[in-house]
């Protein structure tokens, strides 16, 4: 899949463009706004990565010439300064944003995140054995990344093994003794409140309303279970 990397510095799309092409993407680098229009017309582009501040033509601007004539996702870099724009920007048509400086790696995940709903809503399925994804959650199994809209949710090594499990097997129900002989890898003996903790701060992390959560669901007196979303 191939990403246009367009912003005025060069070391941004440079350091940009090495960590998602240890991803296996092909990019495309343009440092304006009229430069990366141009590419769009030429290229077949299957997601955007749009700097804000630019010369000869910002990215508000172009953002507004691309999506007269496209709707792939659009993930706007902005500085802190660029609040105004940046919520113009998703009033016009992006579908992400991130604040410089930013994490790399949040950066990819939230690529990855855009091009899945992307290619599902386009009919064009392109597996990828590493992802997870159920509604909004989107989990990377290598890079022990999960992501909620878009948004990198910071989990324990154990919640991560815990979301992994219930992830892996969506609507099967597991008892405290499953989940604790599976993850903590030992017999389990009075862990039901070890693992209901847990699931206690998965959800705080994962649910918009963590006492009634959307995916992580209690059996009374059986155990947990993904909803599928």
């Amino acid at each position: 899949m191939t990403i246009l990397v367009c912003d005025d510095d060069k070391e941004i799309v440079e350091a940009v463009s090495i960590y998602l092409k240890q991803e296996g993407y092909e990019i495309i680098p343009a440092y304006n706004g009229k430069e990366a229009l141009k590419l769009m017309q030429e290229r077949e582009i299957h997601l955007v990565v749009l700097d804000i501040m630019m010369p000869e033509l910002d990215g508000i601007h172009a953002l507004l010439q691309l999506r007269e004539k496209s709707g792939v996702p659009v993930i706007l870099l902005s500085a802190k300064s660029e609040d105004v724009d940046k919520i113009l920007g998703l009033n016009i048509g992006a579908d992400d944003y991130i604040t410089k400086p930013f994490n790399p790696l949040e950066l990819v995940a939230r690529v990855k995140s855009q091009l899945r709903r992307y290619t599902k809503l386009g009919g064009m399925e392109i597996p990828d054995t590493n992802l997870l994804v159920n509604g909004a959650i989107t989990m990377d199994r290598e890079q022990k990344i999960v992501t909620v809209d878009g948004e990198n949710v910071k989990l324990t090594p154990t919640e991560f093994k815990i979301m992994q499990l219930l992830m892996e097997n969506i609507g099967v129900v597991f008892s405290s003794a499953q989940i604790y002989e599976r993850i903590w890898e030992e017999d389990a003996y009075a862990t039901d409140n070890i693992v209901s903790v847990h699931i206690r701060r998965i959800r705080e992390k994962i649910e918009i309303d963590p006492k009634n959560p959307d995916y992580i669901k209690v059996m009374w007196g059986v155990g947990y279970r993904m909803d599928k979303k």
